[in-house]
């Protein structure tokens, strides 16, 4: 097995790159373009607190789909497991994320998980608060939380872009409010989603994501419990059968571990008592995934022994 240092990174990221050639940016988010398709950046901060850097891991992004993790999070510590699968389920999909023909074509009219876009929304109208911005405040202080950097918000660029390039996640959360799905106020559901959607985060603040859910859900801060087990738990599964949008049953094959992607090129990646991995490369393939990046996690997996259920990680 390899030793995780710098140098080994600063490798793994040069041998993950040309994947990059493969994908495509989204110009849908302000100031993507093609000079970003080469990006890549990774980190890995260990349940010790030891920290590795390498490519160009300090490269900014929206959040985008990640912040589905945290919304989960946040909707079952509000109302726990059995209000929040009421609403939507724990399956995994073979539709795009953003598909509104699961919602009509199925015994069920509720979205098939929390990782999907209808399932976001969904889970995000069950974040309490007195207003969107209220939820979202406490959305983002939780988030300043567990990365431990109060530095973090929102884009307003990409906010407004969110809206502007809204009209498929309108008519998912419409539809799901005339079935009854989605009880609340549909246009405060969506804003929420929208800002959520915004906050820009690099690779180390996507790491220490996966670290919070890597070290039991323990603030870094105080070492205090922030989400229960049994929550924790139920995250951990949803992001391995479900995260990485319909290639999530390639992942867990070859990397393994709990990841979530975002279509700005982000990874978040948990590897239970051991690390957590932030990814950033802005190229992603058709289904929504980083092509460098998702190359990156299976190297990462195969040369660390990370993969849970492989002959070097967890109890294999």
């Amino acid at each position: 097995m390899i030793e995780l240092t710098t140098s080994y990174l600063e490798e793994a990221i040069e041998d993950s790159r040309p994947f990059a050639a493969s994908g495509n940016v989204n110009m849908n988010l302000p100031n993507f373009d093609e000079t970003m398709k080469d990006r890549l950046g990774v980190s890995v901060i260990t349940t010790d607190l030891e920290c590795y850097s390498a490519g160009e891991h300090r490269q900014f992004v929206p959040m985008q789909s990640t912040s589905k993790v945290i919304g989960l999070m946040l909707a079952l510590q509000d109302f726990g497991k059995e209000r929040v699968f009421n609403a939507v389920g724990m399956e995994p999909m073979g539709d795009f994320f953003n598909s509104i023909s699961q919602l009509e074509s199925y015994d069920t009219t509720k979205p098939f998980n929390p990782m999907i876009n209808a399932g976001a929304i969904a889970v995000s109208a069950m974040i309490k608060g007195q207003s969107p911005e209220n939820r979202f405040n406490r959305y983002l202080e939780f988030l300043r939380e567990i990365t431990d950097n109060e530095k973090l918000d929102m884009s307003e660029d990409v906010y407004e872009a969110e809206r502007a390039n809204g009209s498929r996640n309108r008519a998912l959360a419409y539809f799901m409010h005339s079935t009854g799905t989605l009880v609340t106020d549909v246009e405060e559901a969506l804003d929420l989603y929208y800002r959520m959607n915004s906050v820009m985060m690099c690779c180390d603040d996507f790491a220490r994501v996966g670290l919070f859910l890597a070290r039991g859900g323990r603030s870094p801060r105080s070492n205090e419990r922030l989400i229960p087990s049994n929550h924790l738990r139920t995250v951990k599964a949803i992001m391995m059968t479900s995260g990485m949008y319909n290639s999530s049953g390639h992942y867990a094959v070859e990397a393994g571990f709990p990841c979530k992607s975002g279509v700005s090129g982000s990874i978040i990646g948990a590897i239970p008592g051991r690390m957590g991995i932030g990814v950033v490369g802005p190229a992603i393939d058709e289904k929504g995934n980083s092509t460098a990046g998702g190359a990156l996690i299976k190297k990462l997996a195969q040369d660390l022994g990370l993969n849970m259920f492989g002959e070097n990680g967890g109890t294999g």
